[in-house]
Parts: structure tokens; sequence; C-alpha cells
């Protein structure tokens, strides 16, 4: 997709010229021809990556052009007759206007930093538009009265000189390009049969293209990455041939991905992370104060590909609010405000900052949408088979650097490995394979300064990566589980520590690892000590949680969990913060856990857990989910407390005006808890004798397996 300086967009290879008006001015024109010459022009110092002969000389008759324009220009001062709207002058001038639009795309596209290998590979083509337009412009120029015109003789010399050359000037494929294209083929084809090619044919490549270091190879990647998706949103293009398109882009990709880790493997600092110099300073300035929290979905908690904002003017990932709608809620998720419209309208701000975030970081961010459902990067596999040799050769290339490499090979490979893992699930897969677990899990555990100061938070980064993958999840826990925790509780920083205890998260999903963690004595106080943490964010704490919610499935955990304080930590938590949030909503949720078993409600109640979760729940302005979470803890709390519980409730007037609201939304399933609920206090109520008169129940620690 081309950028144009409007904020719209177009694909490449495509000219959206606008006919000059009927009624424009022959001035008017002849400035706009100017300016639109002046503008191709300025592309005379770019990298052509494809037909660079034929844009040298095609770009040296346009400034011949100029000449005689401005020349043109100086005479119409004082109107004549053959500068009427209808005269062959002015047809004949309007007609290059609209050759001119057409060929400023063409040089935007053939120059354009990310789409070079793809223009090479599109050389013919190029070759057929820029005949044509170079055909056109003869005809057009050919038609211009000059001798109606009083021009000097020279300028008159030059016109005839232009028409000559551009007729005579038969644009064809070059013998370059033609050889370049056919290296590609060759590599690819190695690529299928997983044979490394020469890395000086590669290099003759790159150098052809322009394309030189690390961070080039992010911006083309990302650049096929948009191809690809436009291409399967494109609908009226026969499925046949689509398919082929994205087998060559998936190719391609596949090639530059190679590059990037094996050839240009010097990778700049500057270019991992200030690699889009050229981008809107604007754009800049929103990044470098961003907290990528900001850019997850509210719902989904992953970075939003398709950003809509809804009727209370929160912004949200497109497929998690339409989930959230069709499944019958009409309230916005963040503030509970009941909608009066379910439009969504595209935060093209938003989308522009997260796609400036990931090109900065070298993520590849793909939403390709597949009927009605919409595949993301991590879903995708490789469209062809040279893409998927080209992956599994990297990472056979990327497990031997981090085996046998110096401290310098060994950083590159781990950064590469982090880019790689977060890309796709095939690149999990292909580096499991290749055996980069285990020395990734060597250098987390390594003591030396250097490699905790470089490469630890990389590494971990691509543990939590490879623990995705159901292989990765066995070599993980059967080689690293103990170092996992240690990074948990001492890794050298904030970020790896965060990661560390992400991987348990996903580690967890499996009952037999989720026991295995639990029994670690430090795992389960490493991630309640970030939950508690001052130093930790929001985000941080929820991601925490979410490991703390998964070690729960498994039942030998609870009292572990209990043991580590997380009733007090979570309840202090809820305090101070705004109950309103995502983060209380998470807390409810744990706690609601724990309150499963008797010695989990013992602890809930004894520390004025009931009284905050009646008051979270009479709240107007929570998140339904926070209310369903907290309808949960209660629901918990009186099944395990009995009547004394209940009996709490029944005293405050507006417990059951806030369940009836549950009941009546159905909001995220709570409604068959708050159903119970409801019932319970209506037997209370008819069996009723007394009052208990305490406003907190009188609970027997007896009658508790593990009493506080």
């Amino acid at each position: 997709m081309i950028h144009t300086k409007t904020g719209s967009g177009r694909r490449i290879l495509t000219f959206p010229a606008v006919q000059p008006c009927e009624s424009i001015s022959i001035v008017t024109l002849l400035d706009s021809l100017i300016q639109l010459a002046g503008d191709i022009l300025t592309f005379k110092s770019k990298h052509f990556s494809t037909n660079k002969q034929s844009f040298r000389e095609t770009l040296r008759r346009i400034q011949n052009l100029v000449l005689v324009f401005e020349e043109i220009r100086i005479r119409v001062g004082t109107p004549r007759r053959y500068f009427h709207h209808d005269s062959a002058a002015v047809l004949s001038l309007k007609e290059i206007h609209v050759i001119f639009q057409k060929l400023k795309f063409l040089v935007e596209d053939c120059t354009r930093d990310g789409a070079r290998l793809c223009m090479m590979m599109n050389s013919d083509q190029v070759s057929d538009h820029l005949r044509v337009l170079t055909r056109f412009i003869s005809t057009s120029l050919g038609a211009f009265p000059v001798a109606s015109v009083d021009l000097p003789s020279e300028v008159n010399e030059l016109v005839d000189l232009v028409v000559r050359q551009t007729r005579k000037y038969g644009v064809k494929l070059e013998t370059n390009d033609i050889r370049v294209m056919s290296s590609v083929n060759r590599i690819l084809a190695l690529f299928e049969n997983r044979v490394i090619p020469d890395p000086d044919e590669i290099n003759m490549i790159l150098d052809h293209v322009g394309i030189r270091k690390w961070g080039d190879c992010v911006k083309e990647i990302n650049f096929l990455g948009e191809e690809i998706a436009a291409e399967r949103l494109d609908e009226k293009k026969k499925q046949k041939n689509s398919n082929v398109r994205v087998k060559l882009l998936s190719s391609l990709m596949g090639f530059i991905c190679y590059c990037r880790c094996v050839i240009l493997r010097r990778i700049e600092r500057d270019d991992a992370h200030h690699h889009n110099v050229d981008d809107n300073d604007k754009d800049q300035d929103l990044i470098r104060g961003l907290r990528v929290e900001d850019l997850l979905c509210p719902i989904s908690l992953e970075i939003m590909m398709d950003p809509v904002v809804i009727e209370t003017g929160h912004t949200y990932d497109r497929s998690s609010i339409t989930k959230w709608i069709g499944s019958g809620n009409i309230t916005c998720p963040k503030t509970g405000k009941i909608l009066a419209s379910t439009d969504l309208v595209d935060n093209v701000s938003v989308r522009r900052v997260i796609y400036n975030h990931c090109r900065t970081n070298g993520i590849v961010l793909t939403s390709i949408v597949v009927g009605r459902r919409r595949k993301t990067q991590d879903d995708v596999v490789p469209e062809s088979l040279a893409a998927k040799g080209a992956a599994k050769l990297m990472a056979k290339f990327l497990t031997s650097e981090l085996l046998n490499g110096d401290m310098e090979m060994i950083y590159r490979a781990v950064r590469e490995i982090r880019v790689q893992t977060k890309t796709s699930s095939f690149n999990r897969s292909c580096l499991v394979k290749a055996g980069a677990v285990s020395p990734l899990l060597r250098l987390l555990s390594s003591e030396d300064s250097k490699v905790q100061e470089n490469v630890q938070e990389n590494a971990m980064a691509g543990i939590l990566n490879l623990s995705k993958h159901v292989t990765g999840k066995s070599k993980i826990v059967g080689e690293g589980l103990k170092i996992i925790v240690e990074i948990l509780n001492e890794g050298a920083k904030t970020e790896t520590r965060l990661y560390a205890a992400s991987a348990l998260f996903y580690l967890s999903s499996v009952e037999d690892y989720s026991k295995r963690i639990g029994e670690n004595k430090d795992s389960i106080p490493g991630l309640m000590k970030i939950v508690k943490g001052e130093d930790y964010g929001g985000s941080a704490k929820r991601n925490a949680l979410l490991a703390v919610m998964g070690l729960l499935m498994q039942s030998d955990n609870h009292w572990r969990v209990l043991a580590a304080g997380a009733v007090p930590i979570l309840l202090d938590l809820m305090r101070s913060e705004d109950t309103s949030g995502e983060l209380t909503a998470d807390c409810l949720a744990t706690l609601a856990k724990l309150a499963e078993y008797p010695d989990g409600t013992i602890g809930v109640i004894r520390r004025g857990g009931l009284k905050l979760a009646v008051k979270v729940l009479s709240s107007s302005d929570v998140l339904p989910a926070v209310k369903q979470h907290c309808v949960g803890l209660i629901l918990n709390l009186c099944l395990n407390g009995g009547r004394d519980v209940v009996g709490v409730l029944v005293k405050n007037t507006l417990v059951m005006g806030s369940l009836y609201t549950v009941l009546s939304n159905g909001e995220y399933g709570g409604s068959k808890k708050a159903s119970a609920l409801i019932r319970m206090i209506h037997e209370f109520q008819e069996r009723k004798t007394g009052s208990s008169g305490s406003v907190e129940p009188s609970l027997q620690r007896g009658r508790f397996v593990h009493a506080w």
C-alpha cells in the first residue's frame, strides 16, 4: 500500500489520475504541469530498484519539457485564440497532465522504501507501464500546435527533439533486471529444497535493489505483509490468481527474512528501534511518549489490529467489540453505558500509531480477513514451499549461532529469535525442532553480567513465545522451569521478570505442568510479588494474575496461593485501585476462584472482602466484567459461608437491584450466578425467624481445612 501526503492509500502499480476540469485556465494548467514535472524530477536522486536506465532517460526528457512549459507560461500573459478551452494546445497539455500524474505514481512505486524487492519482481510490468506512458507523451506532444504558438526557435527544436526521442526510444526489460529476477527465482527454488544459497548471489540482489541494512529488511517485510493482506481482501480478483500472487509475496517475505537473519546480520542499534526516520514527526512524538498497554484492546488485551471507536468514544479491536455486541450486549465494556448506536468508526489515528510502533520494533502485525473470520499473524502459515524452507534454514542457522557464536553473534541471534517467534506459530515450530530451547535456557542461567545486560531480556522473550508451542512447553518445563522461576524473582530487568510471569501462564495451561510450577516454592510468591509491587503497572499486574489464575486450575495450588498472601494483597490492591478498571475485575476473578474452597472463603471474609465486594457490586460506575466476577465471588462466599453471609446481603438494600441489573443484561454470562444469589436471598427471607444483628458473619475456624 502506498500512502500519499494526504493520507489516502493505493496499491502499487495503480494510477488513479484525475482529468483537469473542462474550465481550467491555461495559466493554472501550465503551473500544475510545471509543479508535477518538478515533483517527478525530485526522484532523480532516489534509488530505482528496477528499470534504472529507462527511468534516467525518461527523467532527462521531463527536464527538457519543463523548459518548454516555462517558455509557454511566459507567453500566455495575454489571452490568445489558440488557448481556448477546446483548442488543440489545451487538449494536448491536458493529456500530458494526466500522463505526468501516472508517471509520478510509477516513480513513487519504484523508489519506495519497503517495496524494492516486490517492484524488482514486477520489472516486466514496470517496463510495460513506462513504455506506454512514454509513447503517450510522444503522441500528446506531437499533437501540440507548435507552429501556431509564438515560441523561440530553440524551444521548437527542443519539442521536436523530445517527440523524436520518445518515439524512437523503446522501453524494454533491462538485462540487469532479468539477471536479478532469475537469481531470485533460483534462490527460491533452493529454499523449497532447503538448500543454502550462495551468499554472494544474494548480496548481488540486495545491492541491485538497494537493500543494505537490517532495518531495510524490516520495511520490506512490513510492506509484503500489507500486500498479502490486501490481496486476500481483494474480492474482485479470481481466487486462483489471488493465490498465485499471495504465494509469490509469501516467498519474497521468506527471502527477505532470510536476508535479515543470515546475510545482513549486523543489527544497527538505531535501526532496531528508529529505522522509520522518514515517518511523520508527529507520529514519532506519539511513539516516544507511548505506553504499549495503550495499544491493547480493553477486551482481548492484545495489540489492536483493526481499532474502532464506539459511541462512548472508547477504542476497541473490531473483532472483540463485534463479538461483544453480537453476544447481545448493548453496553460499552469500559463504562457500562447503554449504547444508543452500535455503529463502529475506524480509528485512523490509533491505527497509524500502532502501525508505526510495530515497524519501529520489528513487529510484523498483519490482520487478514478470511470470510467473516479474522486471521491473525499468529495463525498464518507460510503460503509457499520457498517461505517454509527459508524459515527452516533460518531456524537452524540461529540455533547454530547460539551454540557456536561469540557474544555479538549470540546477541544478533537472540534478537532475531525474539522477532521470529513473535511473528508466527510456524516459526516457533521450526525453532523448537531446530533445538533452540536448550541454548536459550543456558543463556538465561548465565551469571555473566554482559549476558544479563544484553541478552537475558530477549532470550526470555523468546522462551515466552516458544512456550506457546506444544513441544516447546514440554522442553521448557523439562529443562528450564527452575531457571524461569529464578528469572521471575531475580531477573536483571523488570521486563525480563514480566516475560517470565507470562511464560508461566502459558505453561500452566497443561495440568501436569501447572502442578510442577506450583511445587516450586518460589513460583507463586514471585508472581504475587509482581502483583503487590509498586514498580509494576496495571498491565504487568494483570499478566501476573493471569498466571496465578492458570495455576489455580490445579487444585493442589489453592493452598499455596493462599499461603503466598494472595487474599490481603488482592484486597489491598482493590482498595487502592479505581474499582471500575480491568485490574479490579482480575482481582475479583482470582478471589472468586480462591473462595471456591472454605479456607479461601474465611480468608476473604476475615479481611473484609465481603463488605468490599458488596460495595463494588452496588456501584453504578463499574465494568460489566467487574460486576460478573463480583457476583461470582459473593456467590462462592455464600455457598461456603452459609446463612450468615446471605444475611449480610439481605441488610444492604442496593444488592438486590444490582443483581437484577446483572440478570437483565446477561453480562459476561453472570446472569446464572446472579439468579442463584437472588434465589438464596429470597429463601433466606422466607425462612427468616430473626435478625442476626451482625454486619460481618461469625465463622468458626473448625469448619475449614486450612485456617488463617
